[in-house]
C-alpha cells in the first residue's frame, strides 16, 4: 500500500479554508523562515478519503473480530460511553473554570470516587494518573511517603511475585526501590515459604495482582497480606484483573492498602491507539493524606505527593467509566465478572483438547496454554500459531507472557463475546492443530491471507524506517 506522500499530483486540492475569523499578526522581524516549501501531499478529496478507508480495513480491532489478547480485556466498549462522554456540557469545558462553573464535572468526579470506592473497598480515590503503569507508579508514591512520615527510611525492597504485570517492577525502580523476586509454587500462585524468607524490616510493601497473570486465585490472599503487614509493610493491589472478581470481593477486604484500576480493562473505556487512558488510585485512609494535590475545588493537602499530571486526569475517561458503571448497576457488574469468568473457562475446556494448558485448574478470566511440547516435537512455535490464528478471522493471544511459561499463549476472551464467538475460536485451534499434525510447515508461512506476511521483525526494530523521503 502507497503511502499518502506517493499519491496524488502537483496542483490538486481539496475544499477551500475558511476564511480568517482573527486578526492577522505579523511575524517578527527576527523570525527564522524555511527556504523551502514543506512537501506535502497534494490531493483531492476523494483520493484521502480512499487512502484512509484502505488503511482503516488493514487494522484489526474488537469492531472487527475475536481480540483474545490475554492480560489486556480488550472488550466492547458501549456506545452509550461515547454518547456521555461527548455532551458537550462535558466535552467543552475547561480545566481553569472557576470550580462554580463545572460543578457537573464535580459531581461526575465524586460519584465516581464513590462508587469506585465501594467496589473496591478503598476509602479515597485520585483520577489524576494518566494510566495503569501511571498509577502504580502512583500507588508507590504514596506507599514510599508513608513510610518517609513515620521516619522508616530503611524500606527500601519491594516484594513482587514473578507471575506480575512487567510494569510492577519497572515501576518500583522508578520510585527507587529494588526489587525481591518471588518465585510460583507449583500451583502458580505465591511461594509461600519464600514470601516469608524475603520479608524483613526493610521490606516497604508488596505489589501483586489476585488473579494474577495465569488467571488464578490465590486462595492464600489473606494470609499473604497479613505476613507484609506483619513485617511492617503495605500491600499493593495492580487492579488490572479485577474484571474477574469485581462484586465478588474487594481488594481492601483482602488486606490490601492501595489499588490502582485500568478502567480500559474493566469500566469498558478505549484500550490501545495511544490513549489516552486513566489508571486511577484508590488508597485506605492511611494514605489519603499523601493522594496528588490540586482535586477541583479543594485546597492543597498539605502532606500530598504533589501532581502526578497536569490537572485532574482524563476526565472524558471518566465519563465513559461512570456511564458504565451507572448503565451496569451492581447487578450488573457482577454479571460482567461472573460472564468474563465463564467465558474464559468455556473456551480453556475448548482448546485444551488440543493445546495443553499451563496450570490445568478452573480460571478466573484468562488462561495460559503451553506449546513447550509442541514445539520440541514439531518445530511449530507460540510465534506460529499466533500468526496461524490471523488467517481465521481472529487477532492473536498474547505470546510469550508470562515469562514463567514458556512458549506461552495466554488467552482472555472477556465477557463481551458471544458462545458462538468462542466457538468459532475454538475450532480455529482444532484447525491448527490438524495442520500441526499433517502439515507444520505451513504454519511457518502464515499468515497468509494478509496484505503483509512474516515481516522482518527483528530488521524492522533494528533499522525502523521514520521518515519518507521523497524521490528528487
Amino acid at each position: 500500500m502507497k503511502l499518502v506522500f506517493e499519491l496524488g499530483a502537483t496542483g490538486r486540492q481539496m475544499s477551500y479554508l475558511p476564511g480568517c475569523d482573527v486578526p492577522k499578526a505579523a511575524l517578527p522581524e527576527d523570525a527564522s523562515l524555511r527556504e523551502n516549501m514543506p512537501k506535502l501531499p497534494e490531493l483531492t478529496e476523494v483520493e484521502l478519503i480512499r487512502h484512509y478507508t484502505r488503511l482503516s480495513k488493514q487494522a484489526f480491532g474488537v469492531n472487527s473480530g475475536f481480540y483474545p489478547l490475554g492480560s489486556c480485556t480488550m472488550k466492547y466498549n458501549p456506545r452509550i460511553n461515547e454518547v456521555a462522554a461527548g455532551d458537550p456540557n462535558f466535552a467543552n469545558v475547561h480545566p481553569l473554570q472557576p470550580a462554580d462553573t463545572v460543578l457537573g464535572c464535580r459531581e461526575v468526579i465524586d460519584t465516581a470516587e464513590k462508587l469506585l470506592c465501594e467496589i473496591t473497598g478503598m476509602d479515597a480515590m485520585s483520577f489524576q494518573p494518566a494510566a495503569g503503569a501511571h498509577g502504580e507508579f502512583t500507588g508507590l508514591l504514596l506507599m514510599k511517603k508513608y513510610h518517609e512520615a513515620r521516619g522508616d527510611a530503611k524500606r527500601t525492597k519491594i516484594i513482587v511475585p514473578d507471575s506480575a504485570h512487567g510494569t510492577n517492577p519497572a515501576s518500583a525502580a522508578m520510585v527507587g526501590y529494588s526489587v525481591i523476586n518471588i518465585p510460583s509454587a507449583a500451583n502458580g500462585c505465591v511461594d509461600m515459604d519464600a514470601l516469608r524468607a524475603a520479608c524483613s524490616d526493610e521490606v516497604a510493601g508488596l505489589m501483586l495482582t489476585n488473579p494474577n497473570t495465569l488467571g488464578l486465585f490465590d486462595t492464600n490472599i489473606l494470609e499473604i497480606t497479613e505476613i507484609i503487614h506483619a513485617c511492617g509493610g503495605l500491600c499493593y493491589y495492580d487492579g488490572a484483573n479485577l474484571n474477574a472478581i469485581m462484586g465478588k470481593v474487594r481488594p481492601g477486604d483482602m488486606g490490601f492498602d492501595v489499588v490502582h484500576l485500568n478502567l480500559h480493562k474493566t469500566f469498558s473505556t478505549p484500550h490501545g491507539g495511544g490513549g489516552p487512558g486513566c489508571g486511577p488510585v484508590g488508597c485506605k485512609d492511611i494514605l489519603s493524606p499523601y493522594l496528588p494535590a490540586s482535586l477541583l475545588g479543594e485546597e492543597r493537602k498539605p502532606d500530598s505527593i504533589g501532581q502526578v499530571r497536569s490537572y485532574y486526569g482524563n476526565f472524558g475517561i471518566l465519563v465513559r467509566a461512570l456511564t458504565y458503571i451507572l448503565t451496569l448497576g451492581s447487578d450488573g457488574l457482577q454479571e460482567a465478572s461472573e460472564t468474563a469468568v465463564l467465558n474464559a473457562n468455556y473456551l480453556m475446556h475448548a482448546v485444551k483438547k488440543y493445546f495443553p494448558v499451563a496450570y490445568d485448574h478452573v480460571c478466573m478470566h484468562e488462561f495460559v496454554l503451553t506449546l513447550e511440547k509442541t514445539k520440541r516435537e514439531s518445530g511449530v512455535s507460540a510465534l506460529d500459531v499466533a500468526k496461524g490464528l490471523i488467517d481465521y478471522g481472529m487477532h492473536p493471544p498474547t505470546m510469550y507472557f508470562p515469562l514463567i511459561v514458556h512458549e506461552a499463549l495466554m488467552l482472555e476472551p472477556t465477557e463481551t463475546e458471544s458462545r458462538e464467538a468462542l466457538d468459532e475460536a475454538a475450532e480455529a485451534f482444532r484447525a491448527i492443530r490438524e495442520m500441526i499434525d499433517t502439515d507444520p510447515e505451513r504454519l511457518h508461512q502464515a499468515p497468509v491471507t494478509t496484505p503483509i506476511g512474516r515481516p522482518d521483525e527483528v530488521g524492522a526494530a533494528r533499522n525502523p524506517i521514520l521518515r519518507y523521503k521523497p524521490v528528487e
